[in-house]
């Protein structure tokens, strides 16, 4: 099956990552992990942005981010997000989440 966004998916420690993009970056960060320089990664992390609500009688789920990478660099939490394109729909609905990341939960997301 395709992906929706055309990335060829890729297999790396039993983890499938959505493109190549993604997984090459997973592995600069377990060698950065490795040398002591980045701590307690973790992937897809979820952040819920809006919590689940009842409107029009239907309830509506909560909305949330789940980010490719968290950890620990020089004591901040970083937040990253692996991007190829930066066009179209799916990064307009990524942009408006980045936004209320930041505006309600304060946190920013790493583009790479």
């Amino acid at each position: 099956m395709k992906s929706k966004m055309l990335n060829k998916r890729i297999t790396i420690d039993n983890i499938n990552f959505q493109s190549m993009k993604e997984g090459r970056r997973y592995e600069e960060l377990k060698l950065m992990l490795g040398q002591g320089l980045i701590e307690n990664l973790r992937l897809q992390v979820k952040f819920e942005l809006l919590p689940s609500c009842i409107i029009d009688g239907r309830k509506r789920t909560a909305t949330k981010y789940i980010a490719d990478f968290v950890y620990i660099e020089s004591g901040k939490q970083i937040i990253e997000d692996v991007k190829g394109r930066k066009a179209g729909p799916s990064w307009a609905y990524f942009s408006l989440k980045r936004h209320i990341m930041k505006t309600q939960l304060g946190l920013d997301i790493k583009i790479t």
